[in-house]
């Protein structure tokens, strides 16, 4: 068991499935997939759980991504990768800022999800 952790954080019921059942498979070798629908709830999370990988939306209730991304990078090590549908270089120049490792559009490519996954979580 490695123990390591992914956490998901977007507010889409359906986001969140999709990334579940992408990163299903890494649950067999150990990882644990924890789960967030908000900003704040994401924050918390990450500072509990130091998961290795976030990925986090960007545009979500109570805490944007941005911010949300912004706090975990100054207390936390976790690789963070934004996940949105706002595809603008400046959207990307703000994620960066913000200490983003990242950035995933929306739609992603599964498969390119989990190929990520796996490499982060063998570094």
């Amino acid at each position: 068991m490695n123990n390591k952790k992914i956490l998901i954080v977007d507010d889409e019921p359906h986001i969140r499935a999709l990334l579940e059942q992408t990163l299903e498979s890494l649950e067999d070798n150990g990882t644990e997939l924890l789960f967030a629908k908000d900003g704040e709830e994401g924050l918390a999370m990450a500072l509990h759980h130091l998961p290795e990988i976030i990925f986090l939306d960007i545009m979500m209730p109570k805490m944007n991504g941005y911010d949300a991304c912004r706090q975990i990078k100054q207390q936390t090590s976790s690789y963070v990768v934004l996940l949105t549908a706002k595809g603008q270089e400046t959207d990307r120049q703000k994620g960066l800022e913000a200490g983003a490792d990242e950035y995933i559009f929306k739609p992603f490519d599964p498969d390119a999800v989990l190929l990520k996954a796996i490499k982060l979580l063998n570094r």
